[in-house]
């Protein structure tokens, strides 16, 4: 028996809001889009290289205001390309952290947290 992959759900208020953050500010794309029809909310499923989100309007699906802790293989050039964007709603810096890292957290326009942070390297057993 193995466990996979988690796939996070995160909430969202504003479509356009919403995709702005994430594909354009972030980078992610859309790897796919649901509706039950016209009018209802959405559910998406965005990514950027091995990290997959679900995006949901649905509100039974989750609560605003998660934080979810993202693995990134250089946290300081993945800063160093959001800024270049000039995003208007956010400019997030990088910290060292006293329990060893560098992160950088971001809020999304629903109030998620996400916290990038650099992969650790594996301790030998």
């Amino acid at each position: 028996m193995g466990l996979g992959a988690i796939t996070p759900i995160l909430r969202c208020f504003d479509e356009a809001k919403t995709r702005e953050f994430f594909l354009d500010f972030l980078g992610f794309q859309v790897d796919w889009e649901h509706r039950f029809e016209d009018g209802l909310p959405l559910y998406m499923q965005v990514s950027r290289d091995g990290c997959v989100l679900h995006l949901s309007e649905h509100h039974g699906d989750c609560s605003p205001g998660a934080a979810i802790r993202i693995t990134t293989s250089d946290v300081d050039a993945y800063q160093r390309e959001l800024i270049a964007k000039q995003y208007k709603n956010a400019r997030p810096g990088v910290e060292e952290v006293p329990w060893g890292g560098r992160e950088m957290t971001v809020r999304d326009p629903s109030g998620n947290r996400l916290v990038f942070v650099n992969r650790q390297p594996e301790i030998p057993d």
